[in-house]
């Protein structure tokens, strides 16, 4: 089958974005996800199924079936600005490697119009899957989120330790640019000795040299209102600007990263 044609299910595409990667992106946003974050802010991404959800007041469906080549009908129409920026396309979710053969063939369509390629990605597959994948990939921005295996479960739903292998053979495999992100949240990873766990783990990533702190905020907290779903951590507050400074210094003289305050 011709790899264009490679059918998956997204939830949204942003354009005009100055996250998730290098300059000005396109960023296309998969269905589902294998973990349960607590303070996700796309919870309609958690399901791979077709959902409805109520966005002010309206009733909205949520989750389309989409091939490669309209996807990339999407991204070609900004192409102008990805060369003037450096930016162009990213992958999110959910978790992207959920469906791997969309991913795969996304990014290998995307790189084939000259088009320079990001995925953010918890690292939550087999490494068979994100060895297809590596290829068509230029940067590989790798959610981290705690070292400690339990702790991360309480969170997530999932341990971490196949997350953490998989940073490390992306890392050695030298075929992208692996940059870590870490969302900081309170009672969860925001005290220093968590994020220096981190920081210290991601500096002994072969080729790593950048790593995201990014604050928790509560801008998805109505979307789990709108699916019918608690939102568990609505008692938390976002770190303060100073605590985030802290935090970036806490990296600073534990690696040799450059630390980045969002992004």
């Amino acid at each position: 089958m011709n790899y264009l044609q490679t059918k998956g299910r997204i939830f949204d595409i942003q354009r005009y974005s100055i996250h998730d990667g290098d300059g000005i992106r396109t960023i296309c946003f998969l269905k589902g996800c294998v973990l349960r974050c607590k303070w996700c802010c796309n919870p309609e991404s958690q399901e791979y199924g077709i959902q409805q959800m109520t966005v002010g007041g309206k009733v909205k469906t949520v989750g389309q079936d989409i091939t490669v080549a309209q996807v990339m009908e999407i991204v070609e129409k900004d192409r102008p600005y990805y060369n003037r920026s450096h930016g162009g396309f990213t992958l999110s979710g959910g978790e992207s490697l959920c469906q791997p053969e969309f991913a795969r063939d996304l990014l290998r369509a995307a790189k084939g119009m000259g088009i320079r390629t990001a995925m953010e990605s918890m690292g939550c597959a087999g490494w068979e899957v994100i060895e297809q994948i590596l290829p068509y990939l230029d940067h590989y921005l790798m959610d981290i989120k705690h070292i400690n295996s339990a702790k991360h479960k309480a969170f997530t739903g999932k341990g971490n330790e196949l997350m953490l292998e998989n940073a490390r053979k992306i890392a050695s495999s030298g075929q992208t640019r692996l940059s870590i992100r870490v969302p900081v949240i309170p009672t969860f990873n925001d005290s220093p000795e968590e994020i220096r766990d981190i920081a210290v783990f991601a500096d002994k990533l072969p080729g790593v040299q950048d790593i995201y702190l990014l604050p928790y905020h509560r801008l998805g907290q109505d979307k789990y209102e709108g699916l019918g779903r608690k939102y568990e951590l609505s008692d938390l507050l976002p770190p303060e600007p100073e605590h985030m400074q802290m935090l970036k210094k806490v990296v600073e003289t534990s690696s040799k990263l450059k630390c980045h305050i969002g992004g």
